[in-house]
């Protein structure tokens, strides 16, 4: 079921268009990744669904009707480019923003004082914003993006400025509140994180949304038929045996056995390659080699520019 659906929707700025006919559904209660190089129309779209600009045409459907000014109190959002007072005080900015968006002053307090002790922050409550580094900083706008529990959150470049430990603390807060019911537009450059944590993608590139799917569906589907095959045996054997139908592209002897990366011949399954190879050596590990999602990527931008 889709929580969140844009549907053929068009913005042009001047002689510029930044999207053209582009359809997405976000599933509900689901990480979803809005991926694509820059300038692709990633922000136009999001800025759409925040109702910061209005699109030319088509529609944005949010829980199933057109959405509607009042959504903006249901939506949480942490933009790319941080919006936080560099000189007001962070406790007295995270109450302000928090009353903002519907909270009273005691509630708050009580859900700030929650979240700053689970990250251990509690010392910054009287510092000026601009004491604080770029990472501290995406930490206090992160908790009052997600303060009001809204059911759609949107978190555009969330890791910028953090080092690997506070990356991964924020990957774990993401996944919790898609646990707890939250829906998640997630854009990043980062793909790792994609394959981490979005369940689904679509891929916007010169305005048009040019992939769209399951994260698994999507590698599965650019599979290359590359498979990673461990053994004990001679290397030298299992070329000759091999390199008639298959493309071995790495082979090499490790300390306790070998390995070799194998493209398979057209219409050879996995099985049968191992059936082979059980022939004449013993089989340490197997496994097929899925492409990562910047291989993904890099291969669907560039065909999407060959054709155009």
């Amino acid at each position: 079921m889709s929580f969140l659906s844009a549907n053929n929707v068009v913005k042009k700025f001047a002689n510029h268009l930044a999207l053209n006919d582009v359809s997405i559904s976000v599933p509900a209660k689901s990480i979803f990744g809005l991926l694509g190089p820059n300038g692709a129309g990633k922000t136009t779209l999001i800025r759409i669904i925040n109702q910061i600009t209005g699109p030319d045409s088509g529609e944005i459907l949010f829980d199933g009707k057109p959405l509607q000014s009042t959504d903006t109190a249901r939506i949480g959002y942490l933009p790319e480019e941080r919006g936080l007072y560099k000189k007001m005080k962070v406790g007295e900015q995270s109450l302000y923003l928090a009353q903002l968006k519907g909270l009273n002053h005691k509630e708050a307090l009580k859900k700030l004082k929650y979240w700053f002790e689970k990250f251990e922050i509690q010392a910054w409550w009287d510092k000026k914003v601009e004491e604080l580094s770029k990472g501290m900083q995406q930490k206090i706008q992160f908790v009052t993006t997600i303060l009001h529990n809204p059911p759609l959150l949107i978190f555009d470049e969330p890791f910028s400025g953090f080092d690997p430990i506070n990356a991964n603390l924020l990957k774990q807060e993401i996944l919790e509140l898609r646990k707890n019911g939250a829906t998640v537009i997630f854009s990043t450059h980062n793909m790792s994180s994609v394959e981490e944590l979005c369940d689904d993608i679509a891929l916007i590139n010169n305005g048009k949304a040019i992939l769209n799917g399951k994260v698994n569906e999507i590698r599965q589907s650019y599979r290359q038929n590359l498979v990673r095959l461990d053994f004990y045996g001679d290397t030298d054997h299992l070329r000759r045996e091999l390199s008639s139908d298959h493309q071995i592209i790495e082979l090499e002897p490790l300390k306790e056995y070998s390995t070799a990366l194998i493209k398979l011949a057209p219409d050879t399954t996995v099985n049968q390659l191992l059936t082979h190879v059980m022939s004449f050596c013993r089989i340490h590990g197997c496994h097929e080699i899925l492409p990562s999602m910047d291989d993904v990527f890099i291969q669907v931008v560039k065909q999407n520019k060959e054709e155009n």
